[in-house]
């Protein structure tokens, strides 16, 4: 059976420098400054029109192969582009800093230094830069550490590749995309009472609400954004503000982090 990344444009379409440690050349177009709002996409009107500055993505495994395909499709989208390719954590680390990436997608699995410990200095050095793991395994602790770090996805190596764009995609909307069949796991972990002294986060400095609880609560069950305004009958622009205030007083970085929260707490997580 064919693996979903064999279909990608051919060397024609995409006639990149070889090596794992080469940076492209920078997109076209004015360059970003430092104050300005990361770059969105928007639902409505052209599927995705091409923004002033398109996404600015880092992609890290050490399969040169997958990397290469990984690379060459998102390269391909209108609101993408690829700024390097890393084969191990060290240089994602270096490249991180560099070129200082809205996004980067990277394997947990590498020689030299893993991703782990790459998104953790990532998260160091580039705080605005979102961090998406990918595993070939259904590893627990592995998950449970990059939910620690604050990662802002962890998704199988099994997908599509036009389900990896939009959950990139995603990601660039401030949402926090686990596989599904890695958030079973999770939340079992997470109400397991061996790690729950060593995971628990510090406690909120505000109450949540009974809205923003309820949020949380089905961000905890894998729902979009979209999905969940679709649940709550509100707008997904409203769903996306009380996630926002929710993070705030929560103190954290993420989605996933604030579900973990939740179970955690025995806050209670309603049935899907």
């Amino acid at each position: 059976m064919a693996h979903p990344w064999a279909q990608v444009p051919g060397p024609e379409a995409h006639s990149a420098p070889e090596g794992p440690g080469y940076t492209r050349s920078p997109p076209r177009g004015r360059e970003r400054h430092e104050d300005e709002e990361d770059p969105v996409s928007h639902d409505g009107g052209a599927r995705h029109p091409r923004p002033v500055t398109p996404v600015r993505i880092l992609v890290v495994d050490d399969v040169p192969l997958f990397r290469g395909a990984i690379a060459a499709v998102l390269d391909d989208q209108p609101d993408f582009h690829v700024v390097g390719e890393a084969g191990n954590g060290l240089d994602a680390v270096e490249q991180a800093v560099g070129v200082c990436p809205d996004v980067v997608v990277m394997d947990v699995e590498m020689p030299v230094m893993d991703g782990i410990e790459a998104a953790r200095r990532i998260r160091e050095r580039c705080p605005r830069a979102r961090i998406i793991m990918l595993t070939a395994f259904q590893d627990d602790e592995r998950l449970l550490e990059a939910v620690r770090l604050g990662v802002h996805g962890f998704l199988l190596k099994d997908l599509r590749p036009d389900q990896l764009v939009e959950l990139i995609r995603s990601v660039v909307r401030g949402e926090s995309p686990v596989a599904p069949a890695l958030v079973t796991r999770l939340l079992a972990e997470l109400r397991g009472t061996g790690r729950d002294a060593a995971t628990r986060p510090p406690a909120p400095e505000h109450t949540l609400s009974a809205r923003e609880l309820e949020i949380l609560q089905l961000v905890a069950h894998g729902l979009s954004n979209r999905e969940i305004g679709r649940r709550l009958s509100i707008t997904e622009g409203t769903v996306k503000n009380h996630v926002h205030n929710a993070l705030q007083k929560l103190n954290m970085d993420n989605r996933i982090q604030a579900a973990a929260y939740i179970v955690r707490q025995g806050l209670g997580v309603p049935a899907r």
